[in-house]
């Protein structure tokens, strides 16, 4: 497998060689489960089928996942595998399949797709992503994913290069999401539950305030006014930024507050808005706890 599945584009043989992302030629689990702790959309009342993959392709000095950015780490599955993990957590009734940092494992994650929905998979695909990908490898989805949860971090390439070590997140990230809305379009939610679309998540920084807001006036002025945005305020410092000020602190209700109203006065009313209280080390799934087997 020579890998160009992200901006990277690392043309390594993950079968005896390790890009950027640190992953082989197949997806390592770290944990299967369902999560409650998404967008009420995606969570529901009965829980997202959650599968996290470890291994990633950018460098988040701020990760809220980080013990699962080694993509060494974790349980070897097969597509086989994996389409027997989404049909189980389908019997479990969950409301998704919910594809946590999907990127790096795009092809065989395509592949799983197709056997488990001819095996009977019926419920709603999530594609969980940092967003930094290419069109193509999002093209290679189409109907398969029915909804896409994509992150927009960054619209300064001097700000995700410092954070993330990318200095071209931003136009390769935008033009993802663009491609994830030709496919699925609006976010379509019938009986409270997300049935299909695009629904843009944007973590918001401690100090990186003027950033948002540039940000989402770019969103405002691609798509249409009722675009859903949700804006996150669950920034927890971590030990890796203990000493790497601003992120070594909360976000302020004033920050918050200041990006909110900002998305309101340029038009953007459709949004998911999260408490002071999410900000919380509790909402991280434990990574180290068991997880059920394969199949």
């Amino acid at each position: 497998m020579i890998c160009s599945l992200c901006p990277r584009h690392c043309r390594v043989d993950r079968s005896y060689q390790q890009g950027y992302c640190t992953c082989g030629p197949l997806p390592r689990v770290a944990k299967i489960m369902r999560h409650t702790f998404e967008e009420p959309c995606i969570s529901g009342t009965k829980g997202s089928g959650a599968i996290f993959f470890t291994g990633c392709n950018m460098n988040c000095v701020f990760c809220q996942n980080h013990a699962l950015h080694n993509g060494a780490d974790g349980t070897e599955y097969t597509p086989e595998m994996l389409s027997d993990a989404m049909l189980a957590l389908q019997d479990q009734g969950v409301h998704n399949i919910n594809l946590v940092t999907p990127t790096p494992h795009a092809s065989v994650l395509a592949e799983a797709l197709r056997i488990s929905k001819s095996g009977g998979l019926s419920i709603p695909v999530v594609y969980n992503t940092n967003s930094y990908s290419t069109p193509e490898t999002i093209r290679s989805f189409e109907g398969l994913v029915d909804i896409y949860l994509a992150d927009l971090k960054y619209c300064s390439d001097t700000l995700s290069s410092k954070l993330s070590g990318c200095s071209d997140y931003f136009s390769n990230a935008f033009a993802c999401i663009r491609e994830m809305y030709a496919q699925t379009g609006l976010l379509e939610i019938r009986d409270g539950l997300a049935v299909k679309g695009l629904l843009i998540r944007h973590l918001i920084l401690p100090g990186c305030i003027s950033d948002s807001r540039a940000l989402m006036r770019t969103v405002r002025d691609t798509f249409p006014p009722d675009i859903t945005v949700s804006l996150m305020r669950q920034y927890t410092p971590t030990e890796q930024v203990r000493s790497f000020p601003p992120l070594n602190r909360r976000l302020t209700d004033r920050e918050y507050d200041s990006v909110l109203d900002f998305c309101l006065s340029i038009g953007l009313t459709n949004l998911y808005c999260q408490e002071a209280s999410s900000a919380d080390t509790s909402f991280t799934p434990d990574f180290s706890a068991p997880f059920p087997g394969r199949g």
